[in-house]
């Protein structure tokens, strides 16, 4: 089996994860927003450390010599920031500031962690076969 379907997977995977870490810091606002509130501390702690987490994943994934562990942390990755989207699509559901289109998007995005996990998943698995 070709592991080219694999790399480009942990390509995509890579790109969408470092663009995500790096707004962590550029932008960091919306992030502390939608950390659970549930959580002991200050949110912005909470979106430094995933957007470093985003960022060391990513690259992980970009480097072919440690791709197959980023595809089994980007699965893990994906898996523990759920709850944190999860706590936007509600704060966006119960605002009076959110258009009803935001509220359908925010929605709408929490099972598309799922195909996120499964290609994470892919790559964990899949990466270092031969081709045959």
């Amino acid at each position: 089996m070709s592991t080219q379907p694999n790399r480009a997977a942990a390509l995509r995977l890579a790109s969408l994860l470092l663009g995500s870490g790096t707004l962590h810091f550029v932008r960091p606002q919306p992030f502390d927003r939608i950390v659970p509130r549930a959580l002991p501390g200050d949110a912005r702690a909470y979106t430094y450390a995933s957007g470093v987490a985003e960022l060391a994943v990513g690259t992980a994934l970009v480097v072919p010599r440690t791709r197959r562990l980023g595809g089994a942390l980007a699965a893990a990755l994906f898996v523990a920031v759920f709850p944190a989207n999860i706590q936007m699509a509600v704060s966006w559901w119960r605002s009076d500031r959110m258009s009803p289109a935001a509220k359908a998007i925010a929605g709408a995005r929490l099972p598309l962690q799922i195909p996120l996990v499964t290609e994470a998943v892919k790559v964990w698995r899949g990466t270092g076969r031969r081709a045959s």
